[in-house]
């Protein structure tokens, strides 16, 4: 057949129908008969080919479209994810195997059916009249035979006329290269069409490799292990606090003389009896028993009743017992109690927030089908969440196992006294969940009515986007804040109002409401920001500063709590469209809006107004202050009647009850003295910066350590240092200032109103240091000692002082440690608050990120060797390495080099180990706590190039000076790359133009203040002009900094002698004064190069 076949398309292709007709009854009806049956035979063959690829795909189809899991969130899913085992390639093969088939056309699927279900019966019937059987077919059987046989022939010509044994072996399976190149990578081919097959109706779909998802089903087991062992840890937590209580009980029963007995029963006790018998306490009476009793010869009735009587005592000693952890006595149960709340802890932290728990939870279903020989998986998305989207999900679940592996391995490995130190209200707000701490509960209501009371305790606070445990008061406060949704929280300083208003915003985002609104002085916007991220699940937002716009979108965008100033009200009042609608506003510091008619007041009470809720926050007294507290009153409920003054203060209460509430510290802390340490992070105001960028310069280390307190009232530390004075002072509290300067202390003894003693040095005698210490202790009222810490912080006994404030971070973490021991040691009556003053950026950043290293080396040496607990400072490094790499780091920031030679050529300075600033022990006398170094740079003599009295040049005609008359926007509302834009413009105008005029033009056509934020703006901005080429400088006095040089653009002349204009001497570029000599009086001349060296700058 294949022969006959093949001369046919060789020999016969162009015959005539005739020459087929002709060859084809040459052929008899078995040789006919057999070549068809042949074709039928390799159709069969081709078919049966065909039908083993198409159900071995469909079956593969089917058993990865059964392998897809869905991945759901709520109702929704989100992904479906197909696991890839090495097994699954071989599927996708034989699916590959059945696109790749050739299609079958209708028409031919027609002819394949009649060449296989009616031809095999034509040839059967023709067979009956070839060879033998012929004889036998007789009649009718032989006419259907003959016609049998013609129309095999008819067949067989139209067969071969339409070339069907080609098109039917073009229907076999055939090796198709994309088949057998195919590889894991591409699965997701076009021509494959993976997805459609599998019945998926997105397009989108992602193969991931196993890296990107290996660590889920461990991460997954492990988060599951901790969310099981809650329970169990908790209750190993109560058994260790219940261990700390039962031997404190059995510690004071050891003291406890047998008398007591007596006040456990009404019994009679024979108590001589069992003194002579040699019991003297209540402890050994339970450690020996009634049976030991009654062998000493006691009545087993007054066995019986003497340890009935001794137990009733231990049950309601260890009840009563209160829980108090001294970091002095670190017994081995404080120990174990310390460690199972953190290991606690550290299992509840396996979702910090709702977002986290749904990852958890959509992505559990995952973890059966991800075993280990899955090499890949395809993501198909068929809604808005990507490939990417699904990998990240995968990330914060093994961010959460890694969470609460490393807080675990912490817990169970580190001494747990050292995070207690660092941490101490976190575990006593565990203590108190768990009932160990028990608040006076009509103490933490404060004044407020009963049904007030009753009102806050039925609502429930939800704290699933809340990352701390609340102490109850704490609770309370939060949820009266909720309840009476427009209050004053006047809780005093240390009790967590920051803590308690975060309570209220994560309780309104987990009832619906996204946006939140915090305003607070700038000096602490940095503390609300941190709060926010440590404390909470949400996102924070400053809306303050440079990038406040683009911040400000993403909170309008995604919600959150934002934060901003009082200052940047203005702005936000300036904003298209208004701010989104807010569910709370939490004003901080609330006394800044005392005045009514202050535009920061109308401006905050504006945005109060508009929110569903208001939170007005502060720490003063309300009683000391009738007229400021009922202005405040009357901002959030006008409606309540306030007309008690301050002479009737309970019944003023009573009357602002419903809107204000107040608790004292140990009225609510009842494990006092407990130590409360703040970090107080503040910017640099303008003068601070001016002064600590001019001690950087000079390379004076113990300068850049005071830059910060040494501008009165026109210096943030200074400012915030007073304000902790007043509110402490206000609720009766003493305060002790520890400074290293003396010069520091003197300025603060300076400005600080009220009683002030001090400072105690260590040249004050010891009788006169006492007498000092004696007189702050008797003081009524609020009063400051100040002190040197290195002489106030040994050997000093202060406990009258419940508020301490360390001015500067040291050099030595026990420096600090024993000034804060000084109040914070036995005999404390009341919490201890420690105030650190930082400055965000500089010398103090770099120092205190060393206090909190040395520190932790110090405690891991202290822990192993017996010298290290004597003697600390041998773990100190170098001060004067300190000093020279602080120095060289802080000049590489604010000048962009560091090495000495450059800093002491500009001073004209020979080199020295002073002139590097590397705190030689001559240079520590000059500028240590004994001393006071200079402050400001000494004024130069008249730069070279000057002119004396009699060598002045004749003036020749001068230009008119033009000046800038266009306006700028806010500097802090102008990209980077537009205020570069304004400077060219700006000396375009008015160039040559020296820095301080550039300055101070911008500022006038911008309407900014000229404070630090906007100097660093403008300086940034004339660097980056300069560097692109933009604009040039000319330095002809060698003066260091922006401001004294002269820039101009590259086509303008050097020198343009013009008239003055607006501009001071100091304004006026040094090569163009000279034209002005004549001009100007002999104290012009000087108060002119008085004011160069008033901002910070030396000539010459």
């Amino acid at each position: 057949m294949r022969v006959a076949e093949r001369g046919y398309d060789s020999a016969s292709a162009h015959c005539p129908a005739g020459g087929f007709m002709g060859s084809d009854y040459r052929l008899s009806v078995s040789e006919v008969a057999d070549e068809v049956n042949g074709w039928v035979v390799d159709a069969d063959a081709i078919l049966t080919e065909r039908i083993k690829v198409i159900r071995a795909g469909k079956a593969a189809i089917q058993a990865l479209r059964s392998a897809v899991v869905p991945v759901y969130r709520g109702n929704q899913v989100m992904w479906r994810i197909l696991p890839l085992h090495n097994a699954d390639r071989q599927l996708v093969s034989q699916i590959a195997q059945f696109v790749v088939l050739p299609d079958l056309p209708e028409t031919l699927q027609a002819q394949l059916r009649k060449l296989l279900d009616e031809i095999p019966t034509v040839i059967e019937t023709a067979r009956s009249i070839v060879g033998f059987q012929r004889f036998f077919t007789f009649g009718d059987s032989r006419h259907a035979a003959e016609r049998a046989a013609a129309k095999l022939r008819v067949y067989r010509r139209w067969y071969l006329s339409n070339r069907m044994a080609r098109r039917i072996r073009q229907l076999a399976p055939a090796e198709d290269p994309r088949v057998q190149g195919l590889r894991v990578e591409g699965f997701l081919a076009d021509w494959l069409d993976l997805s459609g097959l599998l019945g998926e109706t997105s397009p989108a779909a992602s193969l991931l490799p196993s890296n990107s998802f290996a660590l889920l089903p461990n991460a997954m087991k492990i988060l599951d292990r901790a969310a099981a062992e809650q329970d169990e840890l908790k209750a190993a937590a109560v058994r260790a606090g219940n261990n700390v209580r039962a031997v404190e009980a059995d510690r004071l029963l050891r003291e406890m003389p047998v008398e007591r007995l007596r006040e456990a029963t009404r019994e009679r006790i024979q108590v001589a009896a069992l003194r002579n018998r040699g019991f003297t306490t209540v402890y050994e009476v339970l450690l020996n028993g009634e049976n030991v009793l009654y062998h000493q010869g006691l009545s087993e009735t007054s066995a019986r009743s003497i340890v009935a009587a001794a137990q009733t005592i231990r049950r309601t000693t260890f009840e009563e017992m209160p829980m108090r952890i001294d970091i002095g006595t670190r017994s081995s149960e404080h120990t174990e109690l310390l460690r199972r709340l953190r290991v606690w802890e550290a299992s509840r932290a396996f979702a910090r927030s709702p977002a986290e728990l749904s990852e958890i939870e959509s992505l559990k279903p995952l973890v059966d089908v991800l075993s280990k020989d899955v090499s890949h998986v395809i993501v198909f998305c068929p809604s808005t969440p990507t490939a990417e989207d699904f990998t990240e999900s995968i990330r914060v679940v093994v961010r959460c196992a890694r969470r609460v592996c490393d807080l675990r391995d912490a817990a169970e490995a580190s001494d747990p006294w050292e995070d207690f130190i660092s941490r101490p209200a976190d575990y006593y707000a565990l203590l108190a969940e768990l009932g160990f701490l028990t608040e006076d509960e009509e103490k933490s209501h404060g004044d407020l009515p009963d049904d007030i009371v009753e009102a806050v305790r039925a609502l429930e606070l939800n704290t699933e986007y809340l990352n701390v445990s609340l102490r109850g008061y704490q609770s309370f406060g939060a949820r009266f804040a909720l309840v009476q949704r427009r209050v004053i929280i006047g809780d005093e300083m240390g009790l967590g109002k920051t803590i308690e208003a975060l309570a209220v915003l994560t309780h309104l985002r987990a009832a619906g409401s996204h946006h939140a609104l915090v305003i607070c002085p700038a000096a602490v916007v940095t503390n609300w920001m941190r709060e926010i991220a440590e404390r909470t699940a949400l996102p924070g937002y400053r809306l303050h500063g440079y990038e406040r716009t683009t911040e400000l979108g993403s909170w309008i965008r995604s919600g959150g709590i934002a934060v901003t100033t009082y200052e940047s009200l203005r702005w936000l009042d300036a904003i298209p469209g208004g701010l989104p609608r807010l569910g709370c506003v939490v004003v901080d510091e609330a006394h800044y809006i005392k005045n009514p008619a202050a535009r920061r007041t109308e401006r905050t009470l504006q945005i109060v107004r508009s929110s569903e809720r208001a939170m007005l926050l502060t720490g003063t007294p309300l009683e000391n202050r009738i007229e400021e507290f009922r202005k405040l009153v009357a901002y959030l409920r006008p409606d309540l009647e306030v007309d008690a003054t301050g002479f009737a203060p309970k019944r003023f209460r009573r009357q602002v009850a419903p809107a204000y509430l107040r608790r004292n510290q140990e009225d609510v802390l009842t494990e006092l003295p407990e130590l409360i340490e703040v970090d107080e992070w503040l910017g640099l105001s303008s003068v601070d910066y001016m002064r600590y960028r001019e001690a950087v310069r000079r390379g004076n280390f113990m300068a850049t350590r005071q830059a910060a307190m040494l501008g009165g009232a026109e210096s943030t530390k200074f400012q915030r240092l007073i304000e902790i004075v007043a509110e402490a002072e206000e609720n009766g509290r003493h305060v002790l200032v520890f400074s290293y300067f003396l010069r520091v202390l003197d300025e603060v003894a300076a400005a600080l109103p009220g009683r002030v003693f001090g400072p105690l040095t260590g040249s004050v005698q010891a009788a006169k240091r006492q007498k000092l210490i004696d007189d702050f202790k008797d003081a009524r009222g609020g009063a400051v000692l100040l002190a040197q810490i290195e002489a106030g912080g040994v050997g000093l006994n202060i406990q009258a002082a419940s508020v301490v404030i360390i001015c500067e971070p040291q050099l030595k973490p026990t420096t600090e440690w024993q000034a804060i021991a000084r109040a914070h040691r036995m005999g404390q009556a009341r919490s201890v608050q420690v105030h650190r003053l930082l400055s965000e950026e500089g010398v103090d950043v770099r120092l205190h990120r060393l206090l909190e290293w040395k520190a932790s080396v110090f405690k891991e040496f202290a822990h192993q060797s017996e010298l290290a607990a004597s003697a600390p400072d041998a773990y100190d490094i170098s001060e004067s390495a300190l000093a020279k790499e602080v120095i060289d780091a802080e000049r590489q920031r604010l000048f962009g080099r560091s090495d000495p030679e450059w800093f002491q050529q500009k001073d004209g300075l020979t080199s020295s180990a002073g002139d590097t600033r590397s705190e030689t022990p001559s240079e520590a006398a000059e500028f240590g706590p004994h001393q006071n170094g200079p402050d400001e740079p000494p004024v130069n003599d008249i730069p070279p190039g000057g002119v004396s009295e009699t060598g002045s040049k004749p003036a020749p005609k001068l230009l008119p000076y033009i000046v800038f008359s266009g306006t700028f926007p806010p500097v802090d509302e102008t990209s980077p790359e537009r205020l570069v834009e304004n400077v060219v413009c700006l000396v375009d105008v008015e160039g040559p133009i020296t820095g301080f005029r550039l300055h101070e033009a911008y500022i006038e056509a911008s309407g900014d203040e000229d404070d630090v934020e906007t100097a660093r703006a403008l300086d940034n901005a004339i660097a980056r002009a300069e560097s692109k080429g933009l604009i040039r400088s000319d330095n002809p006095l060698g003066a260091e900094g922006v401001r004294p040089r002269t820039f101009r653009l590259p086509n303008q002349p050097e020198v343009l002698p013009r008239e003055m204009g607006p501009r001071s001497p100091t304004h006026i570029p040094p090569d163009e004064l000279e034209y002005h000599l004549p001009e100007l009086s002999d104290a012009e001349f000087a108060a002119g190069y008085e004011g160069l060296d008033h901002h910070g700058h030396q000539f010459g």
